[in-house]
């Protein structure tokens, strides 16, 4: 049986995780990419007090990862959306869709507390690397 080839993706572009865990892992053809909130790398601090404002931030920060391996938010095959309050689907979903235009991926949305106080979204993203 073949060993499973795994990578740690990090982005000079994003903070270095203040946790044990890779901000995204290439394995065996697909990056999985960890959860990402809504903060903003320039400041640190989370871009807005919105859902759109967070949402939108941390689809930016998932794509600085796909673009370390040369992956567009089309070979994305699986999101997972962690939303602090569910009421805040629709709003979400209104930044969401302008970033999976056509042939949005598979889609999960949970309502879940993210782990940094007044995050109100985070993101977890597996795409498809290009063979």
């Amino acid at each position: 049986m073949s060993k499973s080839v795994r990578k740690p993706v990090y982005s000079s572009k994003l903070p270095k995780p203040i946790a044990p865990y890779s901000p995204a892992i290439l394995s065996n053809g697909f990056i999985f990419i960890s959860g990402q909130l809504g903060v903003d790398p320039k400041t640190g601090k989370l871009a807005g007090s919105t859902i759109e404002e967070q949402t939108r931030q941390a689809l930016e920060n998932a794509k600085l990862l796909l673009e370390e391996v040369g992956l567009t938010l089309r070979d994305v095959v699986k999101v997972t959306v962690y939303l602090a309050n569910i009421a805040d689907f629709e709003r979400m979903n209104q930044v969401y869709k302008t970033y999976f235009v056509e042939e949005p991926p598979a889609r999960t949305t949970v309502q879940a507390q993210p782990p940094v106080r007044d995050a109100l979204v985070e993101v977890e993203l597996i795409a498809a690397a290009k063979s």
